[in-house]
C-alpha cells in the first residue's frame, strides 16, 4: 500500500470499530485505487460494503444505493440493473422488498411499462402476474389491483389468455379456487 493510502486506512481503522471482514474490503478497495469513503462506514456491514465495492469496480452509479436502508441483497439488484444500463429509479426505493425489485428489474429487462406495477401496494407474486400478463399483451387494468390476491390474478389471466369472459368471475371477494373452478368450466376442461 502506497504511504497516503496507509494513512487513509489507519484514519478509518481509528475513527471506527470496524470488523475484520470490514478492514480487508476497505483495505481491498484503496489497494484497487476506489474511493472507499462510499462504503467505509460503520452503517454498512461487510456485506452492503462488498456491494458498494463492486459497484465502484464496475464504475455504476453507486450514490444510488450506498445507503444504510438498502441490505445487501437489495443493493445487489440495484447495481445489476445500473450495469445493464436499467432505469432502476422505478425500484431502487427502500419501500420495495427485494422479490418486488427483482420482478421490476424483469420488467425492465423485458422492456415494458413497469409503472403499472411498481407500487409498493403490489407484493412480489402481484407484480409477477401483472408482468406476465404485459409479456401477454392482455388488458391487465381488469385485475392491476391490490384488492385481488396474486392467485386471483392468476386465474383472471389465464381467462384472459384463453380468451374466456373474466368479467363472470372478476370480484375480488371471489376466492382463487373458486375462480379456477369457473375459468375451467368456461374453457370447459375440468383440470
Amino acid at each position: 500500500m502506497k504511504e497516503n493510502q496507509e494513512k487513509i486506512y489507519r484514519d478509518l481503522i481509528n475513527k471506527y470499530n470496524f470488523d475484520k471482514n470490514q478492514k480487508a474490503v476497505i483495505n481491498y478497495g484503496l489497494k484497487e485505487g476506489l474511493d472507499v469513503t462510499w462504503y467505509a462506514n460503520p452503517e454498512f456491514n461487510y456485506f452492503q460494503m462488498e456491494q458498494i465495492r463492486f459497484g465502484l469496480e464496475n464504475k455504476v452509479n453507486v450514490s444510488i444505493y450506498a445507503r444504510p436502508e438498502f441490505d445487501y441483497r437489495k443493493m445487489s439488484v440495484i447495481r445489476i440493473g445500473l450495469e445493464k444500463g436499467l432505469n432502476v429509479s422505478y425500484y431502487a426505493i427502500p419501500e420495495f422488498n427485494r422479490e418486488q425489485m427483482v420482478e421490476i428489474y424483469y420488467g425492465l429487462e423485458d422492456k415494458i411499462d413497469v409503472s403499472i406495477y411498481a407500487k409498493p401496494e403490489f407484493d412480489e407474486h402481484q407484480m409477477n402476474e401483472i408482468r406476465l400478463g404485459i409479456c401477454k399483451d392482455l388488458d391487465i387494468s381488469i385485475y392491476a389491483r391490490p384488492e385481488f390476491s396474486w392467485p386471483q390474478m392468476k386465474q383472471i389471466r389465464l381467462g384472459l389468455e384463453n380468451k374466456i369472459n373474466v368479467e363472470l368471475y372478476l370480484n375480488p371477494s371471489i376466492d382463487w379456487q373458486e375462480m379456477k373452478e369457473i375459468r375451467l368450466e368456461l374453457q370447459g376442461n375440468k383440470k
